[in-house]
């Protein structure tokens, strides 16, 4: 049997996609092993989103010859479709397919001769504009990535997003609901919906179907989902509908990731943004009102062009007051084909990595202060399987991280615990209560 090892770089929607084409492995004859096991095959799915896109590549494919020296490696994702050529060049990569192309990679990859030169199937990304291609992540027992949109018709000047992945497409609501069923039969507790654009759902052929909260509805009606958890949706495709929803939803946990990415207007305006910040602060505060203890992630780029020292502060001050409860924090970086690229006010890389440590620290100190808030409250946990110093690690419904002393019978496993303290490392500890909670 030829074997076939994944190593995924980037978002939910990448991990999705891998565990798919993993799938298709399987049922062309293969065997899936780890990374390490030296297999007959490497498929490396990447990101674009940093200019470390090309570093992480050639790090990755130097790794898996260093297990398996004559294995056949492909390279797919957002990366092999901006720069094929540039990836065909790197040593010992064999095969590129492009974003139409990834799906249908045993077909490309039946013959594993390793030839002098990289073979590149890549075409224009307009080819895939009105294909929607489902996947779905399999392997975490506990959760699943479940795509259900993909591309992005917003023209953010720093983003590369859909010249990787093409315009916004979607699958239907019939498909999503028969996909979900699918997942909680093989034992799956929670679904994570994720896509490019999430909020952005119900576009097939060119042409608006649905909208977002078509689908939240329809899900919150599929018996035997535990939980379904909103990956990230933009603050101005955040509606009051959808946040009124989830305040009293049956399996949509409070829980939002929203992209901010400035905190200062000027800013959000270069990066053409389609909000300011006071409906961003609106949002917030209506999450606030209507779910006191939902948990609020932001996404926030640091170095713009053009972003003064002023304008920093100004972001600063913005996250510092609003009532979030952590930050994933980006530093800009150049973009080929991008109009941020051009433009004038380039921020020193030394000033970029100021800003983002202030960032980071701010977001540990956001953090802690969201989990200290849930001292002493019960919630449902879901175990999963892992093991660290003999703890095991899950999540409340609101996202905070709680550990327990390991207990193989508690994994994927939704149990009632008292938070009951904050550990030095961040996380929270708990122990199990008799108390039942009333949904």
């Amino acid at each position: 049997m030829k074997t076939v090892a994944f190593y995924t770089l980037g978002c939910k929607l990448n991990f999705s996609e891998t565990s798919t084409i993993g799938r298709l492995f399987t049922d062309a004859g293969y065997g899936v092993v780890d990374f390490t096991a030296g297999a007959d095959v490497y498929v490396i799915n990447t990101c674009s989103v940093t200019e470390h896109a090309d570093k992480k590549c050639r790090k990755v494919v130097k790794e898996a010859l260093k297990y398996s020296p004559n294995a056949y490696v492909t390279i797919v994702g957002c990366y092999a479709q901006l720069k094929p050529v540039e990836i065909a060049e790197i040593e010992g990569v064999d095969m590129v397919l492009g974003a139409a192309e990834k799906f249908r990679i045993v077909e490309y990859i039946s013959d594993l001769t390793k030839l002098p030169k990289a073979v590149i199937h890549q075409q224009n990304i307009e080819k895939v504009n009105h294909n929607f291609i489902a996947a779905y992540s399999i392997g975490d027992r506990t959760r699943t990535f479940l795509k259900v949109q993909d591309g992005c018709d917003y023209p953010c000047t720093y983003c590369t997003i859909p010249l990787a992945r093409g315009g916004s497409r979607s699958d239907t609501i019939e498909n999503v609901i028969n996909r979900a069923r699918q997942i909680v039969e093989s034992g799956v507790k929670e679904i994570v919906l994720t896509g490019v654009n999430l909020g952005d759902f119900g576009i097939r052929d060119g042409k608006r179907e649905d909208k977002f909260f078509d689908l939240v509805r329809a899900l919150d009606d599929v018996d035997g989902i535990e939980r379904i958890r909103i990956s990230s949706i933009e603050p101005n495709l955040l509606s009051n509908e959808i946040i009124d929803f989830v305040a009293t939803s049956k399996r949509f946990v409070p829980h939002f990731h929203i992209p901010l990415q400035s905190g200062s207007n000027k800013i959000l305006g270069l990066m053409r943004r389609r909000y300011q910040r006071e409906l961003y602060t609106e949002r917030v505060a209506k999450i606030k009102a209507l779910i006191p203890n939902c948990c609020i992630g932001v996404d926030v780029i640091v170095g713009f062009p053009g972003e003064t020292h002023e304008d920093f502060l100004d972001t600063y001050q913005f996250l510092n007051e609003l009532d979030v409860s952590y930050l994933h924090v980006f530093t800009y970086s150049e973009r080929e084909q991008t109009a941020a690229a051009e433009m004038q006010g380039r921020v020193a890389g030394s000033t970029r990595a100021d800003r983002s440590k202030m960032l980071h620290i701010l977001s540990d100190k956001k953090r802690r202060a969201f989990y200290q808030s849930q001292i002493g409250t019960v919630g449902e946990v879901l175990f999963e399987d892992d093991q660290k110093n003999g703890y095991m690690h899950g999540f409340t419904k609101n996202y905070v991280k709680v550990k327990a002393k390991y207990d193989p019978v508690m994994v994927n496993e939704i149990k009632v615990v008292k938070l009951v303290e904050l550990s030095a490392d961040g996380e929270v500890e708990v122990e199990e209560t008799a108390e039942v909670l009333v949904h």
